[in-house]
Order: structure tokens, then sequence, then C-alpha cells
């Protein structure tokens, strides 16, 4: 997964993701929800130093930069458990 850059407003909420040196206007209200780590699919013990079991991931629909006529992009991304980064785990192309 490509590591991404979010952006937030002062409240927190996200405004743009820079992806591949691209940056995507945020223009719907973002969708978050939480999902359970598989940890045990790669290992037979928790890693140490993590000790989560969830991951947070977050659904935006975005535009290319500030053109409000570009067509809308669903990205998914997926907090990065140890740095608190975020990684993009797949984007679709609205057709219109």
């Amino acid at each position: 997964m490509e590591h991404v850059v979010l952006m937030t407003s002062a409240s927190g909420a996200p405004t743009t993701v820079v992806t591949s040196g691209r940056k995507w206007a945020v223009s719907a209200e973002p969708v978050r929800w939480f999902e359970r780590v598989s940890w045990w699919e790669a290992q037979r013990r928790m890693p140490r130093g993590l000790s989560r079991v969830d991951v947070e991931v977050l659904q935006v629909q975005v535009r290319l930069g500030s053109n409000p006529n570009s067509a809308l992009t669903t990205m998914t991304l997926v907090r990065d458990g140890l740095g608190g980064s975020w990684r993009l785990r797949g984007s679709v192309a609205d057709a219109a």
C-alpha cells in the first residue's frame, strides 16, 4: 500500500489527500470505521508493540485539484498502526 498525506482542518476533518504528487480535495463527508487486524494469519503471536487489534479505515470521495468539475474518485485509506500515517488501500474512479 502506498503512503499518502491526509491534510485536515483545524477541527480534524479531512480536507485533502496528497498521493503521487497530486492533491485531491475531499468533496463529501468521509466514512470512518474500524477493522480487526488479522495478525494471527501471518504470525503465531501478536507482534510486540502492537497493542491494538483494530485499524482505522477512512473512505473519502475526492476530486483532483480544486476543479469542481473533475470526476469523483473514492479512496479507501488505512491508518498505519505504528506511525499513525495513512496508506492508500485502493481507489475507484466513478464513471459518469
